[in-house]
């Protein structure tokens, strides 16, 4: 009986493992058929493409706060209240451009599929906050290259 249970347990372990491996695959070739929950479904797949394609000011928004938080150690109040007064500009500017990102993906969404995924306007907004090379699963667009 122990070996029966060793050798089940080898064999879940090595199940989990390939469909690790197939998630990982998925999550760099965009294959819907293994990617998890949260980023299944032709919609879920139009907001990715769609927010690939454009340029979003989120992105840079963590190399921005790196920037100005290396900035702050300055001692020069003037310059600190110069950079508090820019951070909190680009906090108020990559909202708006979020916002204006959430209802394109919502007019395109409506115009495509008659409906929008619950949660899919949130998933594109947050994926806009991401650095290109950070997003999983990986872009398959090209910017400028917008799904029809």
């Amino acid at each position: 009986m122990p070996n029966d249970r060793k050798a089940a347990k080898e064999s879940s372990r090595q199940a989990a493992q390939e469909e690790r491996i197939r998630m990982r695959q998925a999550m760099d070739t965009g294959d819907d058929r293994y990617l998890p929950l949260r980023d299944k479904g032709p919609q879920k797949r139009f907001v990715r493409d769609f927010v690939d394609a454009r340029w979003v000011l989120g992105e840079f928004l963590i190399i921005f706060a790196l920037i100005f938080v290396l900035l702050s150690f300055v001692r020069d109040l003037n310059v600190q209240a110069f950079i508090l007064v820019g951070f909190w500009v680009l906090l108020g500017l990559v909202a708006v451009d979020a916002f204006i990102l959430g209802r394109q993906l919502k007019s395109r969404l409506v115009a495509k599929f008659g409906a929008v995924e619950r949660g899919a306007i949130w998933y594109g907004v947050m994926r806009g906050l991401q650095l290109r090379r950070m997003r999983l699963p990986k872009p398959q667009v090209k910017r400028g290259q917008y799904p029809s």
